[in-house]
Parts: structure tokens; sequence; C-alpha cells
């Protein structure tokens, strides 16, 4: 199937021609007729599959289509909501490079970044807005952002949105959206509270899912590591040396811990960086620039940090650490395999994380063997009950960490616009 197949114009056509796109992937074949005939979406897809362009491609096809508005001021029709700073720059980037023969507006708003620049490039208004949602209250709250004509709503990674706690925000955000809209909502795993959230944001909606529900990527080989937790820095670095990997994400839990780990990489010779919340933005984008380029090896980053990493020859993924929640594990070995590429996904497990690994088993609904290096075999004459009040403690923290949270300062309770 060609992208002329599914109703897109010329300009779009010649766009995607220049950036030799040749052909949709499953998701862009699914969704972009449904959007074009203006149907709300609910829809699955694995990271690095092309959902960026399943929604971006028909909603700056529908937006051309449009009579030009002549006031000189634009106003915003198009809407699309991502949880993270690094993920709202790939879409505004993919965004732009869609638009690059028309005339639309595009900008884009997040945390972590000055307010001031970012109210003076939206003052004479948009046509499209990538936005976090604690920023995009923010600009609503200095009465720089109108949705009032908002045509085009988008939540991108939903799920990630609920599991960083921004529900409160988006269902504050829903009150001066019109009624009258399409709504597309993206998620690379389908839960429960998914489901919930759609039934408030999607009238009469299509779902689509382009593979079995919260799978991983099939062209991502995974290999899981039994190792001890203090021998686990010794192991990445062997297997980053010894392979001479050259390009490698390696994910922690916590920023400390990913601080740490990046300092004593760096003592083993391998250059390496770190991304994480703490971090400032200019900080960040520099890291990730100089992990893109070649500069450095080894990018160690925590689950909230990476979303939005897009880096298509990414070949290799460590899980240093595995995640509380199973879904992350997706998310996680979906930074390497995109666009077609092949990738590997190693996952280091010690003792007191089995529990982890069978949660993560049981949603891909697959085994996920764990073999043993030589040389950094475990050591069965470690305290047994050592790992099992620790296996112990980190149920106790997993729970925790599950439980819904709201997100800090009161500052938003008081607001009005």
């Amino acid at each position: 199937m060609s992208f002329a197949a599914l109703g897109l114009n010329s300009t779009l056509l010649q766009t995607l021609n220049q950036l030799r796109y040749e052909q949709p992937t499953p998701i862009q074949a699914q969704a972009i007729p449904v959007i074009l005939q203006g149907i709300d979406i609910m829809a699955g897809a694995q990271t690095g599959t092309g959902k960026t362009a399943a929604f971006a491609l028909p909603i700056i096809d529908k937006l051309i289509a449009k009579p030009a508005n002549p006031s000189d001021k634009k106003q915003l029709a198009a809407l699309v909501l991502t949880p993270t700073r690094e993920l709202a720059q790939q879409v505004y980037n993919n965004f732009c490079q869609y638009a690059d023969n028309t005339q639309l507006k595009i900008e884009i708003a997040y945390g972590g970044a000055s307010l001031t620049p970012q109210i003076n490039r939206l003052k004479d208004g948009a046509d499209i807005l990538v936005a976090t949602p604690g920023r995009l209250i923010d600009l609503m709250f200095k009465g720089v952002v109108d949705l009032a004509k908002l045509e085009f709503l988008v939540f991108d990674e939903a799920d990630r949105m609920l599991d960083m706690g921004f529900i409160n925000d988006i269902q504050r955000i829903l009150k001066y959206v019109p009624e009258q809209r399409q709504t597309m909502l993206f998620s690379a795993t389908f839960d429960q509270s998914i489901f919930s959230l759609s039934k408030s944001l999607l009238t009469e909606a299509k779902l689509i899912e382009v593979d079995d529900r919260n799978t991983a990527a099939t062209n991502v080989e995974q290999i899981v590591y039994q190792v001890d937790e203090d021998r686990k820095r010794e192991l990445t670095s062997y297997l980053i040396g010894s392979k001479n990997w050259q390009q490698v994400l390696i994910f922690t839990r916590t920023k400390q811990g990913a601080d740490n780990l990046a300092k004593e990489m760096i003592k083993d010779g391998i250059k390496t960086q770190v991304i994480h919340g703490d971090k400032t933005q200019g900080r960040r984008d520099a890291a990730l620039a100089d992990f893109k380029s070649g500069e450095v090896r080894a990018l160690v980053a925590t689950d909230v940090a990476a979303r939005g990493i897009d880096i298509q020859q990414l070949q290799y993924v460590i899980n240093y650490e595995l995640p509380y929640a199973a879904e992350d594990y997706i998310h996680r070995i979906g930074r390497t395999g995109r666009a077609g590429n092949t990738g590997i996904a190693i996952t280091l497990v010690s003792e007191d994380e089995n529990y982890l690994l069978e949660d993560i088993e049981v949603l891909l609904d697959q085994r996920l063997a764990p073999q043993w290096l030589a040389g950094y075999e475990p050591d069965p004459t470690k305290n047994t009950n050592k790992r099992k009040n620790s296996r112990a403690a980190e149920k106790r923290r997993a729970k925790q960490r599950a439980m819904p949270k709201k997100r800090n300062g009161n500052k938003s309770k008081t607001r009005k616009f």
C-alpha cells in the first residue's frame, strides 16, 4: 500500500517523497484513513512503529484543506499532549518535517525551560501546539493559549501520562476544550486505567490494535542474565567493552542510581552521560546530542527521561535494573529495533528482582529464561535471609510506587482562567 492510497493530499505526498517514506507502517495504514474521516480513535502500537506520523499526517492534511484565517493571530486548532519534554521535542520535530511545505505554524511548550520565550512565541497564536500538561496549564493561566476553537486533541503515550499522575491536569484541561472535537488516544500498552480514561475522552471511537495487546517488539532479541547485584556494573562495562558496542542505552530505576552507575562506568574507561529529571533541559539536550553523535558510548537514563528518545539506529538497550511496572519493560526495549531495524535488549536480574521478571513474563505471556554468563555466575553462598528480606522490601516499595500520585505543589489548585 502507498501513502497516496490512504487519501493524503499531494502536498503531503510530495513531502513524504522528499523524506523517503515509501510505504505506511501498519499503524499508519489503519489510523490515517479513520482520522481523515473525522472519527475518534484509540490506537495501540509499539514504540518505533511510526505512530507520530499516524496522527500528524491526517491532522496536517485536514488543516491545510481549511480556508485561510484572515486574522493576523492564528487560532489553535490541534493540541498534542505528551508526558515528557523529550517526547514533546520528538513529536514537534516530526510535525515540522511533515508540514515543511505548508504555511502552518507549529509550536512547542514544556516545563523545565523558561516560560517567557514560550509565551512570546505563542502571542501570535499557532495552528498546532505540542505540549506537556503542566506547562500547558501555565500558558492557559497566562492567557496565552485558548482552547476554545480546538478541533483535534491527541494524547500521545497516554499510559505514561497516567503513570506520572497527570490525570488531574488532563481533567482540568478538558474543561476548556470544545465538546465537538476529534480526539485521538495513542498508547503502547493498554490496561484498565487507559480504558477508563478513554470513556471520558472519546466518542464512538474506533479501537485500532496492530499487534497483540502489551507485546514487546518482535525484532528485538531479549537476553536475560542472572547476576549478583554487586557485579551488575562490572558486567555492564564488560559487555560494552568486550563486544565493542558504541551506542548503548542503559536503564536504572532511580536518578541517584543513574548518577552512581555513570560515575563508575567512566572509571572503567567508557564515555558515559546521564539523563534524568534532575538535569536541566540544556544538560539533557547536550547529553542526548553527544549520545546521538557518538561522542559518548553509553547513556544512562531513568524511565521518565528516556521517553521520547528516538534513535532509529540504536541497537543496544540494557536493563540494569528491572522496572517496578512491567509495562515499562516494553517501553524500554522499544527504544531499540525501531523503524524496521533489529535490536538487542539485555536484562540483568539479581536474586531479589526475580519477582519483577515474573511480572514481565505474565504481561508478555512469554518465558524470559535467565542464563549465566561465564565469569559472572551468581554466588550461591550469599546470605539467603538477606535476599528474602530484600525481596519483601522491594515488594513493599513496588506497591507504594503503584499507588496514584498527586503532582507536587498547590498552585494549580488556586489558578483561575
